[in-house]
């Protein structure tokens, strides 16, 4: 149980070999015990209390456990969703209530079988991007402790992201599924406005609050999200869930990229270079980009907090700030009182204003499928956040604030690890958004997406996570997966693991001999790059014969991630450099035999 993955899948294949609802109890209790982060959650459930759910689940009968689309699963829940049992406080203490009922959409998940660990952190009333409002505590990125998690459904991300849940309740009315979701490399689905009943969640802007889902993959997201989308009539947001028309990818699609005078990084260049990719990623699987002006979305993003719609949060929270200034977070009872000074006009003038965006936007999508943008410009350390709270925060939400007043669905998903610079080995995020009622078909998109970038998701594995019947190894060549040696692996029982880059000490050569070329990896003192390579789980029993078909000049050393972990992997003599061919500057083998490939006539 201990290296069992808390994904849909894995659990599904484990509770039909035998393990019980019980079992992975147990096994979630004691990772939250474990867990090195100590903001994550505000209240939790007994372990007896967890433990006799997942037992009643165990003596249901068959047929009923098959029924059960997240049977066993244990997820955690968002302190501004209510969950009978435990208190809801928004991290808030002064706040604090004890619910009569849980929430429309935790009841519906579990009576499909899921499991309530309890309630986690979020920024005080979900005000905020940064996950550092609380003083209960600020969750961090499971990448790096001095880096935030974000928000303000930071402690839901960071308990699916460090393998505690399989997924978490969020919610999202500025960013706050996706943005912890793109710091911590997990999937945030934002569903369309009203599919998730916010009955039973305590408010932000009303009209706009979203139940958001933070999940390990685009998959999980989504059956959390089938299970969940229940119409409740009892919610006067609430819509019904709209039949979408089937498609396929195979059939091609268009998608729109915000043109490079509209694109901020603010000095991130490793999130510019990871969006690109992404961007070129997409057309490989059949999409054809346009570049278009971002202009109309910015234009919506500002009306969030910088135009009248700041009053809904006064008038959810601001008779009660007034009332407990001492209690309260500084800066989430700026923002929020903030709303005073708004005026009726101003706010008729605005929703004026909104309409009109939200046809151009509509006419746009005539044109295009989906529309994509990085989740987040950057990401910020804890102590940056303190030293200038409003301003970063405003960075992280300019490709996330419109999405909920324009009326559209988006899924956040990973697309990368940073490999160089002050924030190397922290994960970058892209979202795929359209308009409301789209969920399938991003999903169906996310999850090719997904596929292509063969990322783990979560937080990066820690040394003792693979179990002594195996051996990661490191494979820059032809061992790589689609490529001629990597059956040497496939063959030996060998699992795949992740798609990541060397630490930037590394240069790359292409061996005298070829074709068929060789790579050659040699660690250098100074003036190294970082190279691709791909990570694999190879069975001890299996690894003295793969090295006995290591030839010379190579051999298999140790390697340092990108991430700051180290594994086996292969390694050149410098003896073997004789005559060969430097290609460090393409960056991996995949583009290196693509270059000769071009090369080759017809």
């Amino acid at each position: 149980m201990k290296g069992l993955s808390f994904s849909l899948s894995s659990l599904r294949a484990a509770f039909a070999s035998g393990v019980r609802a019980e079992d992975v109890a147990r096994e979630a209790l004691a990772r939250a015990d474990a867990c090195n982060d100590p903001a994550v959650w505000i209240s939790r459930f007994e372990d007896e209390e967890v433990l006799s759910r997942a037992r009643a689940l165990d003596e249901l009968p068959s047929e009923a456990r098959a029924r059960m689309v997240l049977f066993g699963v244990p997820f955690a829940v968002k302190d501004n969703i209510d969950v009978a049992g435990l208190p809801t406080t928004a991290a808030c203490p002064a706040f604090a209530y004890q619910p009569k009922e849980s929430a429309f959409v935790v009841k519906r998940l579990m009576e499909a079988g899921a499991i309530p660990l309890g309630k986690t952190n979020l920024d005080q009333f979900a005000t905020g991007l940064v996950g550092t409002r609380s003083p209960l505590g600020s969750p961090r990125s499971v990448f790096n402790h001095d880096y935030i998690s974000g928000g303000s459904s930071s402690g839901s991300a960071v308990a699916v992201a460090a393998g505690i849940v399989s997924f978490a309740l969020g919610t999202d009315t500025a960013g706050s599924g996706r943005v912890p979701a793109a710091f911590n490399n997990i999937v945030g689905l934002k569903p369309s406005r009203g599919l998730l009943s916010t009955r039973g969640v305590v408010p932000a802007c009303r009209s706009l609050d979203c139940v958001s889902i933070f999940a390990l993959t685009v998959a999980d997201a989504g059956t959390v999200f089938d299970a969940a989308a229940r119409f409740d009539g009892q919610d006067v947001y609430a819509r019904a869930r709209m039949p979408e028309t089937p498609r396929s990818l195979g059939e091609g699609f268009t998608f729109a990229v915000p043109r490079a005078s509209d694109l901020q990084f603010f000095g991130d260049d490793e999130a510019a270079r990871l969006f690109e990719e992404a961007s070129e990623r997409l057309e490989e699987l059949g999409g054809r980009a346009r570049w278009i002006d971002f202009s109309l979305f910015a234009e919506a993003a500002a009306l969030l907090y910088d135009g009248p719609f700041v009053a809904e949060r006064t008038a959810a929270l601001g008779n009660f700030i007034e009332a407990h200034e001492a209690e309260t977070d500084p800066t989430v009872r700026g923002i929020v009182l903030g709303g005073r000074k708004r005026e009726a006009v101003e706010t008729f003038e605005a929703l004026y204003k909104l309409e009109a965006l939200k046809r151009r936007a509509l006419t746009l999508f005539t044109d295009i499928d989906f529309l994509v943008v990085p989740t987040t410009p950057t990401i910020y350390r804890v102590d940056e956040i303190a030293a200038e709270p409003l301003k970063l925060n405003s960075r992280l939400g300019i490709y996330t604030n419109f999405m909920n007043l324009l009326d559209m669905a988006g899924i956040a998903i990973p697309a990368g690890i940073r490999a160089s610079g002050k924030v190397a080995g922290l994960p970058f995020g892209v979202t795929l958004c359209a308009p409301a009622f789209s969920e399938g078909k991003l999903c169906e998109l996310a999850a090719a997406f997904e596929t292509a970038q063969a990322l783990v998701p979560g937080g990066p594995m820690p040394p003792s996570a693979p179990d002594e019947d195996f051996i990661e190894l490191a494979v820059v060549g032809a061992h790589m997966s689609g490529l001629p040696l990597n059956h040497e692996l496939t063959s030996r029982g060998a699992m795949f693991v992740e798609r990541t880059k060397t630490a930037p000490r590394y240069r790359f050569y292409a061996l005298a001999g070829g074709p068929p070329f060789r790579p050659g990896l040699v660690r250098v003192a100074e003036g190294g790059s970082s190279i691709e390579l791909e990570v694999w789980r190879v069975p001890r029993s299996a690894f003295g014969s793969f090295m006995a078909g290591v030839p010379q000049p190579l051999c298999i050393g140790t390697l340092d991630l990108v991430s700051g972990r180290s594994v086996k992997g292969f390694l050149c003599e410098e003896s073997g450099l004789d005559g060969a061919e430097e290609i460090t500057s393409f960056g991996g083998w995949r583009a290196f035999m693509a270059s000769k490939a071009e090369k080759v006539p017809g």
